[in-house]
C-alpha cells in the first residue's frame, strides 16, 4: 500500500478504509470505558453512602495501595504501562474521594445527598 502525498488529501482508498476500521474500533473501545466507568461510580456511590452512614472515613489508603499494585500488575501482565495505570487509578481514586467526602457532608449535615 502506498499513499501519495497526505497532505494533499490524496490517500489510498484502502489506507483511508483500514484507518475507519481501526477509528471505529477504537470508538466501541471508549463507548465500553465510559459505560464501566460509570458503572464502577455506581459502585463506588453505594460504598460512599455506607461509610457515612458508619462514620468511616471517605478514604482507605491500604486499599488504595493495594489496589494500585494490583492494577500495576494487570498492566505489565497486558503490556500496558504500569506508570499509566497508576496515574489512571489514581485519578479514579481522586474523584471517588471527593464523592465519599461530599456524601459524608450532606450527610452529617442532614441532607440526602446527590449521585455523581
Amino acid at each position: 500500500m502506498t499513499t501519495s502525498n497526505p497532505g494533499t488529501g490524496d490517500v489510498d482508498p484502502a489506507v483511508r478504509e483500514e484507518l475507519a476500521r481501526l477509528r471505529d474500533s477504537i470508538d466501541n473501545i471508549d463507548a465500553a470505558v465510559v459505560h464501566m466507568l460509570a458503572e464502577r461510580f455506581k459502585a463506588t456511590q453505594q460504598v460512599g453512602h455506607l461509610k457515612a452512614r458508619h462514620q468511616l472515613p471517605p478514604a482507605d489508603p491500604a486499599r488504595e495501595a493495594r489496589q494500585i499494585e494490583r492494577l500495576r500488575n494487570l498492566a505489565e501482565n497486558t503490556k500496558l504501562d504500569p506508570a499509566f495505570a497508576e496515574k489512571f487509578l489514581n485519578f479514579i481514586i481522586a474523584e471517588v474521594i471527593r464523592h465519599h467526602e461530599r456524601i459524608a457532608d450532606t450527610t452529617s449535615n442532614g441532607a440526602t445527598p446527590t449521585a455523581n
